[in-house]
């Protein structure tokens, strides 16, 4: 009895778009609202339709958890996921069941192996993560054009975006730079400033320091600030959470590769509604302004350096 209320509830207010995270920071709740502007904007609610986002703990099972409870239900339209771990083929697996059962699956942020799983979601929506890496190595070759040793510091290193910008950053930044160390923290702040520091410590010739996720960022600046070391380091970044903003008014931050979560929510919203509506022209036009390749399943939503100057 209790299961069949269960089912009978489950539809109340529309079927349901969901946005599942990876974890929590600020990137997504930017995200949060690009997706809750679009639903507005575009007027989900009338063609029966509402959108919720749905937030993971930064781990695998969580995501297979969330996932294998969508199915079975009724009232799941749409799923865009910030893949946790493009090497667990486990993930994919639970989207290829939700697409069996007609769910619209998209990635969002950061995709599945493109090599191993791309038939498990629609389309990727999101930032090129190589090309984005690799112009923040160019950024960090412009500051150091002598070059130097670097570590990286990540939130989930099987995660696609954080293994294509390591990757593109090492192409931009060109040969004279050596990674040193490559250090995740599962999404744990504490860990996250604590390999900053042990990084620091094992390593007496490195002298550039590289966030890979939103809040790896201020865990960098965190710990810089804590040794009185802020000559001794060149840093780099992603993503602008407001206190790295701060930070880098500062002067604690040499350059920033900037993404788009709000568009990530917006535009994953509005693809969806298409594919769930059958809106072949939104589709297209979708195509049209976001494929910024031959690779029509790629939907890129920018990303700009950002220098601490007047103009920025």
């Amino acid at each position: 009895l209790v299961l069949a209320v269960l089912a009978a509830g489950c539809c109340k207010g529309g079927k349901r778009i969901i946005i599942l995270t990876n974890g929590t920071s600020p990137f997504w709740d930017a995200a949060k609202i690009g997706a809750q502007e679009a639903a507005a904007d575009l007027e989900v609610a009338k063609d029966g339709l509402r959108v919720v986002v749905d937030t993971n703990d930064f781990s695998d099972k969580g995501q297979i958890d969330k996932l294998r409870s969508y199915q079975g239900m009724s009232d799941v339209a749409g799923v865009g996921i910030s893949i946790t771990n493009s090497g667990n083929s486990s993930i994919a697996d639970e989207l290829r069941k939700l697409a069996k059962q007609g769910v619209k699956v998209i990635t969002i942020d950061s995709d599945v192996d493109r090599k191993n799983d791309r038939d498990s979601r629609i389309a990727y929506i999101g930032t090129d993560n190589v090309y984005g890496g690799e112009e923040l190595g160019k950024a960090a070759k412009g500051l150091k054009p002598e070059g130097g040793n670097y570590a990286t510091f990540v939130g989930l290193k099987g995660a696609a975006n954080a293994i294509e910008r390591i990757g593109g950053f090492g192409v931009g930044a060109g040969d004279k730079f050596t990674q040193k160390e490559n250090l995740g923290d599962s999404g744990d702040q504490n860990t996250a400033r604590k390999n900053v520091r042990d990084a620091i410590d094992r390593n007496a010739d490195l002298d550039t320091l590289v966030g890979i996720w939103s809040y790896n960022a201020p865990a960098i600046v965190d710990i810089v600030t804590q040794l009185k070391r802020r000559k001794d380091f060149t840093i780099v970044t992603f993503d602008a959470e407001p206190v790295a903003v701060e930070h880098m008014k500062n002067n604690m931050i040499d350059a920033m590769a900037v993404q788009n979560p709000h568009a990530m929510g917006y535009e994953g919203v509005r693809l969806l509604k298409a594919l769930i509506t059958g809106d072949k022209a939104a589709h297209a036009a979708m195509e049209k302004r976001m494929n910024r390749t031959e690779e029509k399943d790629l939907f890129d939503t920018g990303i700009r350096i950002i220098i601490p100057d007047e103009g920025s």
